[in-house]
């Protein structure tokens, strides 16, 4: 295995373990957001203690996203020195910014967590939603250094060397506003199904308490409002992000559908895998015109193969499969909101079938799963680029031959990291029921043994 595939291995692991932390640590937010102001509106206690043990988790995920984060940053450097030669001439204002928001977000949790029983209600709301604003900024900004290096912008290279720089141009991107969008909704829908399935598998191990049961089922329906919402939206900006490689990444797109020769009226293959040697899609069901109208709104419109392109410009063909993770579990989970929704307020059932609280229970792991493989998609189906047509990847790499020992010592570390999450916040959970903090039991927030 080269250094090169060695590095992309070692810097995608540790982005991979990151991101289920930092996409939490941005979606768990809202959901306590939402809670405290129902809290506030109907003055129903279940919702102040929904609120007050998601921040208890919330802080768990905070102390291990901060870390992992440090990682990334560092591993940024030492394994991608030519790369960050460039972000630090031209795209460092994202990573300054970051610093505020990350700021905003630690200042006003600590004041949730060890003050909320102290403050106004309006001061515990304000609270909450500025950690919701420092988070989702945070990796908005971040994730804009991403969209950067697929539409890069405020720069140019001549000569081997850096000119005509605009920081501002770079930082407003032309992908920035859909890449911005995307990363906050998908967060978000994450954030709310993760809680749908702690609840429904808390239901299903409380049947017969029905106090405890309906505490959860309060959060569930929640989850599920909250979650059907922002998977609908992740599905909207989705096809706006189809559109964005249609104009300026056309063998990302190719290579996603696995689309070889140029055409107007261009399929949708969903299912299946790509056979580079045939050049095709085996045992895909197509949907006829359908990519071409997700690229352009309109059946008309001439999507780009990947035959238009020199073979060495193709993306790994495997990213077809990535797409189509994505898009499958995008389209369940808005089904399962909606259907459980349904179940629950025009039918008027109080219980959930069987089925339904499997569904729930996979749900949140599933929403992780899809944010995994578009965050794979999204830097796969860059390749070879580390810079979109400026900087190849293979150019920029370390010259360092350490890269295999660091790749196993850190995939140990994350791990041991992950075994210790899970320890903690079950030993944290399991130590304080929820049955001691319902009808009557403590609901001071500034409960911080688990820190």
């Amino acid at each position: 295995m080269d250094d090169l595939v060695l590095a992309r291995s070692l810097f995608g692991t540790t982005m991979g373990f990151h991101i289920i932390f930092a996409t939490l640590g941005v979606g768990l937010p809202l959901m306590i957001l939402c809670a405290e102001l129902l809290f506030q509106k109907t003055k129903d206690q279940d919702y102040a203690v929904m609120a007050k043990r998601w921040t208890k988790g919330q802080a768990v995920l905070l102390g291990v996203a901060i870390p992992t984060g440090t990682i990334a940053g560092v591993q940024l450097a030492l394994l991608w020195p030519g790369f960050m030669e460039v972000i630090g001439r031209v795209m460092s204002l994202p990573f300054q910014i970051e610093i505020y928001a990350f700021f905003i977000e630690a200042l006003f949790m600590s004041i949730y967590v060890y003050a909320a029983d102290r403050i106004s209600p309006k001061m515990r709301i304000l609270s909450v939603t500025l950690v919701l604003i420092g988070a989702s900024a945070s990796a908005v900004l971040i994730t804009n250094v991403h969209a950067f290096e697929g539409t890069p912008a405020g720069f140019q290279i001549e000569n081997g060397e850096i000119v005509d720089v605009d920081p501002w141009a770079a930082f407003f991107n032309p992908s920035f506003f859909i890449s911005a969008a995307h990363v906050a909704v998908s967060a978000y829908m994450t954030g709310a199904f993760m809680i749908s399935t702690i609840a429904a598998f808390k239901m299903l191990k409380n049947k017969r308490n029905e106090r405890v049961y309906l505490f959860h089922r309060k959060a569930l329906i929640l989850s599920l409002i909250v979650g059907g919402i922002f998977s609908l939206l992740t599905a909207l900006n989705g096809h706006e992000s189809a559109q964005m490689l249609h104009e300026y990444q056309p063998e990302k797109l190719a290579a996603a559908e696995g689309l070889f020769e140029t055409q107007d009226y261009a399929p949708l293959a969903i299912g299946g895998f790509t056979d580079r040697e045939t050049q095709e899609i085996k045992f895909a069901i197509e949907i006829p015109w359908a990519l071409s109208f997700l690229a352009g709104n309109s059946f008309e419109t001439v999507v780009i193969g990947l035959n238009d392109f020199p073979e060495e410009y193709w993306p790994p063909l495997f990213v077809h499969t990535l797409f189509n993770g994505m898009v499958l579990i995008g389209s369940f989970l808005i089904f399962l909101s909606i259907a459980g929704f349904i179940w629950h307020k025009f039918l008027k059932k109080k219980h959930f079938p069987k089925l339904f609280m499997y569904a729930f229970v996979i749900a949140g792991p599933l929403s992780l799963l899809s944010i995994e493989f578009g965050w794979i998609f999204a830097c796969t189906g860059r390749q070879p680029w580390v810079i979109y047509r400026i900087l190849a990847t293979e150019d920029v790499v370390t010259g360092s031959t350490q890269i295999g020992i660091l790749f196993l010592l850190f995939s140990l570390i994350y791990v041991i990291l992950a075994i210790a999450v899970l320890a903690v916040l079950k030993y944290y959970f399991k130590r304080h029921p929820v049955e001691h903090e319902l009808d009557g039991g403590s609901l001071q927030q500034n409960d911080v043994s688990i820190t």
